[in-house]
């Protein structure tokens, strides 16, 4: 089964001369971030800088800055340029509902397919975003949740064991993952992105998507008092969900 996130890092935990140049690129900003020459909210070089420095395209050099800014080690600003993100918490401005309870309240019927749940080592997008070791032990798992009997979500979750020890052991048929671990580790802080994408074959399979459509991918990672305690990827077809809040202002005295 191929990795959402993992498919694409799974080398880069050594740099060896058979990697491609993007990879390499990118394997260079995370030592960088890692030995912490390059600070939180500190710019990085440019795709230009890059493609001099590595000898290679500014479409390379884009790659490689595009894939860890889907990771969430990078953030871009349009005119300003690329920033190593911040890895401290945030508040969120959007509420954080277990998709359930979503569903439910929806008079709809909820339920999941559970695809991996497993023991991995973190590769270094992975280690970094959860705060852990370069090859640490973390729990990761793949579900689609369905609204009668229709996918409506793929959620690819890293959870750290020291927060959820017992994490492998559930049935997430009978509890979703955002469920136990708030009962386990509850959330005080988390951070979002959000943007639209393609989908790819293996997660078009997954939400029964005959036609390529744009969908709506949510980076999350959470806090407890403890730490940071998960790290997923929430992928929903763009026809079939959609986010919503509502913010309460105070009134100026």
């Amino acid at each position: 089964m191929c990795h959402l996130y993992l498919h694409k890092y799974e080398l880069e935990t050594t740099i060896v001369p058979e990697l491609p140049k993007f990879a390499l690129i990118k394997q260079y900003i995370i030592d960088n971030i890692r030995a912490a020459r390059w600070l939180e909210n500190e710019r990085v070089p440019s795709e230009n800088e890059l493609a001099d420095q590595f000898n290679v395209s500014r479409m390379t050099a884009r790659r490689a800055l595009s894939e860890l800014t889907e990771a969430g080690i990078l953030t871009r600003s349009q005119g300003l340029g690329t920033f190593v993100a911040s890895f401290k918490s945030q508040s969120s401005l959007l509420e954080i509902r277990n998709i359930a309870d979503e569903v439910n309240a929806r008079n709809g019927k909820y339920s999941c397919t559970v695809l991996t749940l497993e023991l991995i080592a973190a590769v270094a997008p992975i280690a970094i975003a959860l705060g852990v070791e370069a090859d640490a032990p973390v729990y990761r798992s793949v579900i689609v949740h369905n609204e009668n009997e229709q996918p409506l979500q793929v959620e690819e979750r890293f959870v750290n064991p020291q927060l959820a020890p017992e994490y492998l052991d559930q049935n997430f048929e009978l509890t979703t993952p955002h469920e136990y671990l708030s009962q386990v580790a509850p959330l005080t802080e988390a951070r979002h992105t959000v943007e639209a994408v393609m989908p790819s074959r293996e997660v078009c399979q997954w939400l029964g998507l005959y036609n390529e459509e744009p969908c709506l991918q949510m980076i999350r990672r959470t806090w407890s008092a403890k730490g940071i305690v998960s790290f997923a990827r929430l992928i929903s077809p763009g026809s079939k969900y959609r986010l919503g809040g509502h913010l309460t202002f105070k009134q100026r005295s």
